[in-house]
């Protein structure tokens, strides 16, 4: 006898999304209304501001709500039938607070041992990379995907095949998130393009110092300005958001634990 096919479970995100879709069918928030304030969500189910944000990324993606920078969050149309296979399509996606989080703790660790590990050939790989962004920058070029290129090529010097494997594992993954895709649009402009390239450059003058726990630091920092950039999308609402994504590794007498 053939086994039920036992559908996968629903994230947290999904869920809360499907509660709030099932609100504006209701009647609760019409089109042009404006929904609560992400902490008063997050309040209300009981859970972080990023498992809202990806709920609300996903009634994005569905053209439900309009995510607006300092303005809130907007209802553009009631949900129709079928986005119900826009869910299926999106319950394999781990959410890009998730992804964010693992690459924090991760490659964070590696630029670390890349302190250690990194030729004087990965040095120069990684100094080519942010010469070229500067110069794409310059002339608005987002042909080349330099931020992507500059993660691998430092992962790669820590001569770790595992390590390299495991980033470019996640950039796959984030390379095919909708939701990752959807939030991200938002930092790409010229301004987050230069920060990020200032963050590079710190991360890149600590490798080249040798520096363990600066290069530690570096990295955990720009993987920080990036969560506290997307976290600003919608913040008008709760200007004393904290912005925290989730707890910071705990550092112990110098010591990363």
């Amino acid at each position: 006898m053939d086994k039920a096919v036992v559908p996968p479970e629903k994230k947290q995100y999904q869920e809360i999304g499907d509660d709030l879709r099932a609100q504006i069918i209701a009647g609760h928030y019409p089109p042009g209304s404006r929904l609560p304030p992400e902490r008063n969500i997050a309040e209300k189910y009981g859970v972080s501001r990023t498992i809202v944000r990806e709920a609300l990324l996903m009634l994005e993606l569905q053209g439900t709500v309009d995510i607006r920078q300092g303005s809130g969050v907007y209802v553009m149309r009631v949900p129709q039938e079928h986005d119900a296979e826009e869910d299926r399509f999106l319950s394999s996606d781990v959410g890009p607070f998730e992804m964010l989080q693992a690459r924090q703790l991760l490659e964070s660790n590696i630029a670390a041992f890349a302190a250690k590990m990194a030729t004087k050939a990965d040095i120069d790989n990684l100094k080519r990379i942010l010469e070229q962004e500067q110069r794409a920058i310059a002339i608005n070029d987002a042909s080349q995907d330099n931020q992507k290129m500059f993660h691998l090529v430092l992962a790669g010097a820590s001569q770790n095949q595992m390590l390299l494997a495991t980033v470019e594992s996640i950039w796959h993954h984030m390379d095919s998130s909708p939701l990752w895709q959807q939030l991200s649009v938002h930092i790409q402009s010229r301004t987050h393009r230069l920060k990020w390239l200032s963050d590079q450059q710190t991360i890149l003058a600590a490798l080249r110092r040798r520096d363990v726990m600066g290069s530690w630091q570096a990295m955990w920092q720009h993987l920080e300005n990036v969560k506290n950039s997307l976290l600003e999308l919608s913040d008008a609402d709760a200007p004393d958001f904290d912005g925290y994504l989730f707890e910071s590794v705990p550092i112990f007498q110098g010591k990363i634990v």
